[in-house]
């Protein structure tokens, strides 16, 4: 019996004891310390963001020569620039209208030099956009005297038109603008005329020698041109640029004698894999794209002048 009431006046206590504990966890208040009175300080402490704002509203600003904000705090006059509204990236470094550039390819001369028996020329022009985008026109003549060696006939094309329209895509579009990478394509075309003359038939049988002309043909053939280039800078706005061309007819008129052999502005008609080599001169346009700072001066914004009557 004592046992059995020692064990109940035990649990009872133990019950008290853990009630008392919970009332008193209940109503404990929490201690102000140094570091809870700090701690929205130190939160914000590094939110540049939030700190860089509250600097703007004490602040006038204007656009500087390169079209950028300058602010200037109104109490002590610290010119300053926010770098949280910087882009850290920018999709487009240059502007729309970048550069205006005009080629002369030089490469059929030269191989013309080396012994080549047709090609004469072309030029072209580019237009880049974002230092990116760059739609290509190109024009040139060519002309063909073509006897084989060893062979018993001569091709000749007289002096054609071609022409060529596409566009390039500069891989390094937000680098330095002197040297670029790009991948085009390129639709060409040219009507032109060829005839095949001293056509010499030797006739062992019967000992005898014949020679005859085919007349001139009409034609007119398009193409497909996909290249890979290359340009470097040489000296100020001058430089030069090699392209690989892989090149496939898309279209040809019909001959009464056959497919011509050469086509301006495609060579010879069973390559495919050509090149060319330009001089370029490039005429810079960033400055069509770049309003003078006192053209875009806002409200609220000052001039540098401005700033500086102020300080003093």
């Amino acid at each position: 019996m004592k046992r059995s009431f020692a064990i109940i006046c035990a649990a009872l206590l133990l019950t008290v004891a853990f009630a008392l504990s919970a009332q008193t966890k209940r109503r404990m208040t929490p201690v102000t310390t140094q570091a809870t009175t700090t701690q929205s300080v130190n939160e914000t402490a590094s939110d540049t963001s939030r700190i860089n704002a509250k600097r703007r509203a004490n602040s006038v600003s204007y656009l500087n020569e390169k079209g950028q904000t300058v602010y200037v705090d109104t109490i002590t006059g610290e010119e300053w620039m926010d770098s949280t509204l910087i882009k850290r990236v920018p999709k487009m470094e240059y502007p729309l209208f970048d550069a205006f550039s005009v080629g002369l390819n030089v490469w059929d001369p030269l191989m013309r030099a080396f012994g080549q028996q047709y090609g004469l020329a072309d030029a072209w022009v580019e237009l880049s956009l974002h230092n990116r985008y760059k739609p290509v026109f190109e024009a040139g003549l060519g002309l063909a005297d073509h006897t084989p060696s060893g062979g018993n006939y001569t091709y000749r094309s007289p002096l054609s038109f071609y022409f060529r329209v596409g566009a390039n895509y500069n891989f390094l579009y937000n680098s330095n603008p002197d040297y670029s990478f790009f991948a085009g394509v390129r639709y060409g075309f040219s009507p032109f005329s060829f005839s095949v003359d001293n056509i010499t038939v030797n006739s062992p049988y019967w000992h005898e020698t014949t020679t005859f002309n085919i007349p001139a043909q009409h034609a007119t053939v398009g193409w497909f041109e996909f290249c890979l280039g290359l340009r470097v800078k040489l000296w100020g706005p001058l430089s030069a640029g090699w392209t690989v061309k892989y090149q496939a007819i898309l279209h040809s008129s019909k001959c009464s004698y056959g497919d011509p052999w050469y086509i301006p502005g495609y060579g010879a008609r069973s390559s495919t894999i050509n090149g060319s080599f330009s001089v370029v001169y490039t005429f810079g346009l960033g400055h069509l794209n770049k309003p003078k700072a006192a053209d875009v001066i806002s409200e609220g914004e000052i001039t540098p002048q401005q700033a500086s009557t102020q300080e003093q």
